[in-house]
Order: C-alpha cells, then sequence, then structure tokens
C-alpha cells in the first residue's frame, strides 16, 4: 500500500493541474488579504473563494484521475494485492495531494494575516472539504464506468451541495413558515458539508448576517463551542461515509 500511495501521491504533485490550482489559490488568497483594509474582510472574501472553488476542483480533478487510472487500477487488481489497499491507496493519495495544494495556497497567507485560531478552523475546514468530495469523486466513480456521466454525476452533486441546497432550505421555510421548523432545519444543514463548513468558520467568526438561515438556527441550537464539536463530527461522517461505500463496491465489481 505505502508503494501504491507513494506513487500516486508523487505523481498527483507533478500533476501541472494541481500545481496550477495552488498557485491559483495563493493568488487569490493573497489578492483577498492584500486588498482589503481589515484581515476580517480578507478572510470572508477567502472562505467564499475556499467553499466554491475548492470542493469543484477536488470533486473534478478526483474524477477524471480515477477514470484516467482505470488501467492502472486493473494492473494492480492482477497482482496479488488487496483491492482495499488499492482503493486505500489511490483515495490517500488523492486526499493528500490536494491537501497539500490548499495547505500551500490558503494556509500560508492565513497564518500570517488572521488570527491562528481562525486560521487554523478555516485550514481545518478546507482540508475536510478536499477530502470528502475526493470521496463524493470515488463514489461517483463507482457506480458507472462511463467517464462522461461520472463527471456529470460529480458536477451535479457539486452544483447541489453547493448552489441548490440553501435554496431548497429557503423554500421549505418559507413554505412551512408557520409550523416551528426550527429543529429540521439543524437537521437538514447535516445534509451539506459546504454548508456545515460555512456554519463552522462563521461561528468562529461570529458574523451572523452571513450565516444564512441555517446557520443563525444552528448556532441558536449549539452555540459556538458545541457548534463546532458538531460540525466537525458531522463533516467527518461525511468523507467516511462515502468512501467506506465506494470501497465495499469496489471489491465486489467486476472490472
Amino acid at each position: 500500500m505505502i508503494r501504491i500511495l507513494k506513487y500516486v501521491a508523487i505523481d498527483i504533485l507533478k500533476n501541472k493541474i494541481v500545481i496550477a490550482y495552488t498557485i491559483m489559490l495563493a493568488l487569490f488568497s493573497w489578492s483577498a488579504f492584500s486588498l482589503e483594509d481589515n484581515a476580517a474582510k480578507g478572510l470572508l472574501t477567502v472562505l467564499n473563494i475556499v467553499l466554491l472553488t475548492v470542493p469543484l476542483v477536488s470533486v473534478l480533478f478526483a474524477t477524471i484521475y480515477v477514470y484516467n487510472s482505470n488501467e492502472f487500477i486493473e494492473l494492480l487488481v492482477s497482482h496479488p494485492v488487496k483491492r482495499s489497499m488499492i482503493w486505500k491507496a489511490l483515495f490517500i493519495g488523492l486526499s493528500l495531494s490536494l491537501v497539500t495544494a490548499y495547505l500551500i495556497g490558503v494556509g500560508i497567507p492565513l497564518l500570517i494575516f488572521a488570527d491562528w485560531g481562525t486560521a487554523l478552523i478555516m485550514l481545518a475546514a478546507g482540508m475536510l472539504l478536499s477530502v470528502i468530495f475526493v470521496a463524493i469523486a470515488f463514489l461517483s466513480c463507482i457506480f458507472t464506468r462511463d467517464k462522461a456521466k461520472g463527471i456529470g454525476i460529480s458536477i451535479l452533486l457539486w452544483l447541489y451541495f453547493a448552489l441548490l441546497f440553501d435554496g431548497i432550505v429557503l423554500f421549505l421555510f418559507f413554505q412551512f413558515a408557520d409550523y416551528p421548523i426550527e429543529k429540521a432545519v439543524v437537521f437538514l444543514s447535516a445534509w451539506s458539508p459546504i454548508d456545515l463548513c460555512r456554519i463552522l468558520i462563521l461561528l468562529r467568526l461570529d458574523v451572523s448576517a452571513m450565516m444564512g438561515y441555517t446557520g443563525a438556527i444552528f448556532k441558536n441550537f449549539f452555540g459556538n463551542s458545541l457548534g463546532l464539536v458538531v460540525s466537525f463530527t458531522l463533516l467527518a461522517l461525511w468523507f467516511l461515509i462515502p468512501f467506506l461505500w465506494s470501497l465495499r463496491k469496489f471489491k465486489k465489481k467486476d472490472l
């Protein structure tokens, strides 16, 4: 497993797309902090970039990489190597590479310009988002052998989590405004990792105006400290469940 992991990680880190992704994140982050007159505004700008760009690049790059590695995976399966080791090595290699790119691109300016507590939480949220959407990409790939269909599924999932989810929550809120649906909204917030990351960071920043309806309700129910613990726990489940599901299907899949 270590050899496969080492090969995958080195191969991805040398990839021009990953290098360009790192440079792009660095340019956005340094620009956000340099152009804004205070660190808080820069943090919110970086937050918006992180919540949209990191999931999109992670899910697309991971999906394309897995499909392009089909021959490599088939070659490994033909050798006396456990399928679970192959799948885990690919997942860890992709996750580590994208997390490294995120830490270099966003982590350095965050640690320089923001206070360390907020910077660490934002870094943790971005790292978790990277890993979560790699896991979602693996699940998309294992459901279909068609590369175009797999990429399409990944893009649709990103659109749902990044853009449609909040709209659906607001629609439900307005439709059932006469009923006490606060607990239901807290439950719904668990169904989007991007929304959870937004809540996680904004609980630390305490910017209530930008939390959205789910964030405001979340804060009322859990407060800051408990809210952070609940958010991290749910985010951990968001990458464990899709990956373990894809691993189970990969073990049984006829290649």
